[in-house]
């Protein structure tokens, strides 16, 4: 991925949309979001310009890991780096989401410092 390349934020909670595009835009980068899983896996079969994916976990009409296990199993999709974001911080739940198929793995509230080492380890 390449600063050129979108990011797309797929979170139901549209505050959590606001302040991670605010942080990412300030940075430079360009975003997009979905506020369901479903409309975000449209969009990434759509929009070839997406360069990586930050993941809400827990959303109403499809979970994360569901989400993220069509992303994997889609041939056109499967190489796009996804990256787990959740509130849920208890032990175990990096590996699960990890095992789902996420490429990474940050928790909320997220550490801007730490989100922005993460896409910089995608950038090259």
């Amino acid at each position: 991925m390449n600063r050129g390349k979108t990011i797309l934020i797929i979170d139901d909670d549209a505050r959590n949309i606001f302040a991670l595009t605010a942080v990412l835009r300030a940075k430079g980068f360009a975003t997009m979001s979905a506020a369901y899983a479903t409309d975000g896996i449209e969009k990434l079969r759509k929009d070839g310009d997406i360069g990586i994916v930050f993941m809400d976990m827990m959303m109403p009409d499809m979970d994360g890991y569901t989400a993220i296990s069509q992303i994997r199993s889609d041939a056109g999709l499967a190489a796009i780096p996804v990256i787990a974001v959740t509130a849920q911080a208890m032990a175990g739940d990096r590996e699960k989401c990890l095992e789902a198929g996420a490429n990474d793995y940050i928790s909320k509230p997220i550490d801007q410092d730490a989100m922005l080492a993460i896409l910089h380890s995608y950038l090259d």
